[in-house]
């Protein structure tokens, strides 16, 4: 069960609205790399992951995307309030606008709707963290396209938040990994017995 602390995780003040770059930051709220697919994704690996201390860290930061989504909606709604027709044609907005209006709705920068294939849930708990570790490196580097077309500080700030988020989510699934790798049973896992993969392999030829 979770308590909803009705703050974001970190403070948005944005001043001047923004459409073009909205349509590019909404990327992170729907998109393959965003942060729904993070908080889906983490927070159904952990039914399926069988160590408690990995399904802790998976909560934590499935939670924490959740918290950063909605500090995503609230930049792209910053940024789009209050437009004029003129605006929203000018900056291209206009695409967006015929479908959502200026509501905040999941999508890419490309305006791909979301989409659950979005989210890789294998059940293999190896599997899951690798793919965890990778996730959390493309929204790092989305981020980081993002910060490469905004000049605006009061953007700037909590984007480069997010994205240091980003970069302790992988350290935290590192650390997973290091757990994970020290419980495993070597005679069951083929990562750590190249006898049991050979065998897996003879037996299919």
């Amino acid at each position: 069960m979770w308590v909803y602390e009705k703050k974001l995780e970190y403070p948005i003040n944005i001043k001047c609205t923004n459409p073009k770059l909205a349509k590019m930051i909404i990327s992170q709220y729907g998109g393959p790399d965003g942060e729904l697919a993070a908080s889906l994704r983490y927070l159904s690996q952990r039914f399926s992951m069988p160590y408690p201390e990995l399904k802790a860290i998976l909560t934590d930061i499935g939670t924490e995307e959740l918290a950063h989504l909605e500090m995503i909606g609230t930049i792209v709604y910053q940024l789009t309030r209050n437009l004029t027709p003129e605006e929203i044609k000018k900056s291209g907005f206009d695409s967006y606008y015929i479908d959502h209006t200026t509501g905040i709705y999941p999508c890419s920068a490309a305006g791909v709707p979301f989409d659950a294939a979005y989210i890789q849930s294998k059940g293999d708990p190896i599997t899951d963290l690798h793919e965890n570790l990778a996730a959390e490196q493309k929204a790092r580097s989305t981020y980081d396209n993002i910060l490469r077309m905004c000049d605006d500080p009061d953007v700037c700030d909590p984007i480069k938040f997010l994205r240091a988020r980003e970069i302790v989510h992988y350290q935290r699934f590192g650390e997973g990994l290091r757990i994970l790798t020290d419980k495993l049973d070597s005679k069951n896992f083929y990562a750590f017995n190249p006898s049991f993969d050979k065998k897996c392999r003879d037996k299919n030829r």
